[in-house]
């Protein structure tokens, strides 16, 4: 079946799903394979849950007239979801960095959705997979798109860009996350800059933040409009409040670093006609979930929680804003960044250097990378060594930075305070 007959049965509905475990009535279920699983496998009960197709390209599970054979599943996925992109007649915003994408997201949507009817990246659903499905979420009612896409090697930028087909595009910033992948610093922005290529090749439009360099010098030849020029930092100890139009906006946010991600959000608003307002409304009731740089109140102490991810960048960051912030007794529990390759060490012993320089005297790291390093603050190299080590601490009263490489899963420590 070529893609445009697809087209027609998945436009009747609008509906693709991956999982069987949440097949949906007039779905066209796309049997994906990866390393510990093969969807192919499920096809035949997808179909007996409601799909009204099966994609597979495993001919011996081809059984049924509804379960069609394609040469690569995912690749169908794709080319239907660029398809279908490109019968959508509306602005698509693509949004990439190596830091605070998806708080941007979350942001951007609360804002525009004031006005326009709107669909985002669900979660972080923001790689070869997710891109795809998010715009076939997309449907005849969507007036505007926002697609996260993210990276940890060159070429995957490009890729997505040319799958979802923005017509404006945002780079959060260039930092140092996936320096395995992208092969260091430069790599990163070359790998995040392939979203700059695509703009500029088909005349699109990119939001810059003027005080970031590198922007600014990869952004000349494309149409470019710079952050609101009215918008000013107020204070950040802990909640970041900003002041647009003589408007004072007081977020649930915390920490300098989200004070462009605000600037990202009042400047597409305001381009997209969205009153300030609305813009003030939506920006003081999102609140950061999902283990983002969320302040969780626990007994006796004030927490902040950032344990969803960490690369050198983001640790710095946050580790300056919890310097800045109101507490007393204040404890650093950090761990491992991961994906840094032949940098490992080196980025984590100038962790441990610049925690130094702040003068925090209560700090805890946690990982097999944290350990190798030369520092006079604790080691532990299992989470097992830590749990044993807080058991015998008397904390109270404290004000806590939590944050760590996903694989961490640092959140574990909130069930060891109290």
């Amino acid at each position: 079946m070529k893609i445009e007959e697809l087209y027609k049965y998945y436009k009747q509905h609008f509906l693709v799903d991956t999982d069987t475990r949440s097949i949906r009535k007039n779905t066209i279920f796309f049997a994906l394979k990866g390393p510990n699983f093969n969807g192919n496998a499920f096809a035949e009960k997808a179909i007996d849950a409601g799909a009204i197709f099966s994609i597979v390209e495993e001919p011996i599970y081809a059984t049924k007239p509804a379960i069609l054979l394609v040469e690569n599943v995912l690749e169908t996925l794709q080319k239907l979801a660029n398809y279908h992109r490109k019968q959508l007649n509306i602005p698509i915003i693509g949004l990439t960095g190596s830091n605070g994408k998806t708080t941007t997201k979350e942001l951007l949507h609360a804002v525009i959705s004031k006005k326009y009817k709107t669909v985002a990246t669900v979660g972080n659903l923001n790689n070869h997979i997710g891109v795809p499905l998010t715009l076939l979420s997309m449907n005849a009612e969507t007036e505007i798109g926002i697609v996260e896409m993210g990276a940890n090697h060159q070429k995957e930028i490009e890729l997505l860009s040319h799958l979802c087909a923005p017509t404006f595009g945002y780079i959060t910033n260039f930092g140092k996350a996936h320096l395995e992948g992208f092969g260091g610093i430069e790599g990163v922005v070359k790998g995040k800059s392939e979203l700059y290529t695509y703009l500029k090749n088909e005349s699109g439009i990119v939001i810059v933040n003027p005080n970031d360099k590198i922007q600014l010098e990869k952004t000349k030849e494309i149409e470019r409009i710079f952050f609101e020029k009215k918008l000013t930092l107020k204070k950040a100890t802990p909640f970041v409040e900003v002041e647009y139009k003589g408007i004072r906006i007081k977020s649930k946010l915390i920490g300098t670093y989200n004070f462009a991600n605000i600037c990202a959000a009042v400047t597409f608003g305001h381009y997209f006609g969205i009153e300030s307002i609305d813009i003030k409304n939506a920006l003081e009731t999102y609140v950061p979930s999902n283990n983002r740089s969320q302040i969780i109140k626990k007994g006796t102490h004030t927490i902040v929680l950032d344990a969803y991810n960490a690369n050198p960048s983001s640790m710095k960051a946050a580790i300056d804003s919890f310097k800045l912030m109101d507490g007393k007794n204040k404890v650093l529990i950090l761990g491992d960044m991961f994906e840094l390759g032949k940098y490992e060490l080196k980025e984590h012993q100038k962790i441990a250097a610049f925690l130094l320089s702040a003068n925090f005297k209560r700090v805890y790291l946690i990982g097999e990378l944290f350990h190798k390093i030369t520092t006079d603050y604790l080691q532990f190299k299992e989470f097992s060594d830590f749990k044993n080590h807080l058991k015998m601490q008397d904390l109270s009263n404290c004000t806590i930075l939590i944050k760590g490489s996903r694989g961490m899963q640092l959140e574990r420590i909130l069930e060891l305070l109290n």
